[in-house]
């Protein structure tokens, strides 16, 4: 999307961090935005749940270090948010109420913290009148039973209650009543012109899908996989839909969803390495990534090497689970 002056559209990236692991990978995030990045102008923010109604435990990064590192060093601005429907019972629900508090009208990008930046992210085309999501993602939803609704039915049940259609989402390249066939997204990122109007309409689909699932869905389980059930339909409803980025940019040249670090080192390209390496350098950063263990050992004490050393990238498991048994296997497994 770009401005009447041809240059591209400001836009701002979202992400949802709190105490724990979560602030770490936002730092990392914020290091690699800010490193491969360098032109990006729109704005950093860092929802963060208020110790409020769904959150008894306090979620709020008390870690002074992170903290001034992120709003000094790399320019990210706190947006405190209140979760009133989600919260500690399921954290996903986190990037659904975080996006009622985002600036209304400003387009953005929101990411999971556990996403490097390896690219210029300001020069992705986004579209923001047509939203998308990653489909780095595996058939994890819906389980279709023997003798119960398959596929199609239980997808079809669901855009069928939201006055959506169906039959312009489906992949026909894919044979009926294989996943891919359907639209299914992994929630790592998805992007839109408006925060909050993407927000409550994200929002009323998951409660009503959680509150009523309906009898085609009477046999499945939606935790944790509510967020990602429901937002395909919140894409099509508002015209977005697959393949709306070109294929090298988020989930290739210009971000990696690692997940974890051991599956980082596992399965993505020596490059990716050597940028993630690179960022995390750094001796003001190197000492507060150094608190957090799984970074610790993982990049620093080069235990990732050793993860790297059990795999060829080139024919890796066709399973992420296959790859996470693997890594637990050797010791190597660390969250």
């Amino acid at each position: 999307m770009t401005a009447k002056n041809g240059k591209p559209k400001d836009f701002n990236v979202v992400i949802v961090a709190q105490h724990g692991r979560l602030m770490y990978e936002a730092l990392l995030f914020a290091a690699s935005l800010r490193h491969f990045d360098p032109d990006f102008t729109g704005r950093l923010l860092i929802a963060e749940p208020r110790h409020e109604d769904k959150w008894p435990n306090n979620p709020v990064i008390r870690n002074h270090a992170v903290r001034d590192l992120l709003t000094e060093t790399y320019d990210a601005e706190f947006v405190p948010f209140t979760a009133q429907h989600f919260g500690r019972s399921y954290p996903p629900g986190n990037k659904i109420e975080a996006l009622l508090a985002l600036p209304e009208g400003e387009p953005f990008v929101f990411f999971d913290t556990d996403t490097l930046v390896t690219g210029p992210l300001s020069a992705v085309p986004f579209d923001f009148e047509r939203p998308s999501a990653s489909q780095r993602v595996e058939g994890t939803w819906p389980k279709p039973e023997l003798y119960g609704p398959g596929y199609a039915d239980i997808w079809k049940s669901l855009y069928d209650r939201f006055d959506l259609d169906f039959e312009s989402t489906l992949d026909r390249s894919q044979p009926d009543e294989y996943w891919r066939r359907y639209m299914y997204f992994n929630a790592g990122w998805f992007y839109y012109r408006c925060p909050r109007e993407f927000g409550q309409r994200f929002l009323d689909y998951a409660l009503k899908i959680k509150g009523s699932p309906g009898e085609a869905l009477a046999a499945q389980t939606l935790d944790p996989w509510l967020d990602q059930v429901a937002l395909p339909l919140v894409i099509q409803s508002f015209g977005g839909g697959r393949d709306m980025l070109p294929a090298d940019t988020l989930d290739g040249e210009t971000t990696v969803h690692y997940r974890t670090f051991p599956l980082f080192y596992a399965r993505e390209s020596d490059a990716a390495i050597t940028k993630l390496e690179e960022v995390a350098a750094p001796n003001k950063l190197k000492k507060v990534l150094k608190e957090y263990e799984p970074i610790k050992r993982t990049v620093y004490q080069n235990r990732g090497q050793k993860v790297r050393a059990l795999f060829d990238r080139d024919n890796l498991p066709r399973r992420e689970q296959m790859i996470r048994h693997q890594i637990k296997k050797a010791g190597f497994w660390m969250r």
